[in-house]
């Protein structure tokens, strides 16, 4: 079985799009279970009333990642292991020159902050990537706003 890679830029929001309340969005609760490594990461999400268990190994703009759906009863069982390593978020669907943004509006300890990411099919879509006006600095590289670290709450972004 193929491994899937994720190949994502992500990037600060300076100003909010016009008209991004209106746009399709969902609520996202997720947390994290232990480390074992510092270039592993594996997650539990609620999105709606979809749970998933996430593992992503890498970092940066290229890295491995599989997603298995949880039923709620396994969600809800592992979600305990997450304690003090979760954070809540609100994801708007921006389409943009053919591309998805998911901007994200954080909650809790990180109201107010906003990132913007991006998934591509390639390496090379993803650096031929032009971001709108209303977006800001890249992220993509920057650890201190990768979601485990603002949900760890290990380093204060700034």
């Amino acid at each position: 079985m193929a491994q899937h890679l994720e190949i994502e830029r992500k990037f600060l929001v300076k100003t909010l799009p016009s008209g991004w309340k209106r746009r399709q969005h969902s609520r996202i609760l997720q947390g994290y279970l232990p480390k074992c490594r510092t270039d592993l990461s594996i997650r539990l999400r609620k999105q709606n009333s979809k749970h998933m268990l996430t593992v992503k190994a890498g970092r940066g703009a290229k890295r491995i990642e599989e997603e298995v759906e949880l039923d709620k009863r396994s969600f809800e069982a592992l979600w305990p292991l997450t304690l003090g390593a979760r954070i809540a978020k609100i994801r708007y669907k921006i389409p943009q020159n053919g591309a998805l943004i998911e901007l994200d509006i954080y909650q809790g300890a990180h109201r107010g902050l906003a990132i913007a990411e991006i998934e591509f099919e390639s390496e090379r879509a993803g650096k031929s990537f032009k971001p709108p006006t209303w977006l800001g600095r890249e992220l993509t590289n920057d650890r201190r706003y990768t979601n485990e670290t603002l949900a760890r709450g290990e380093k204060k972004p700034g």
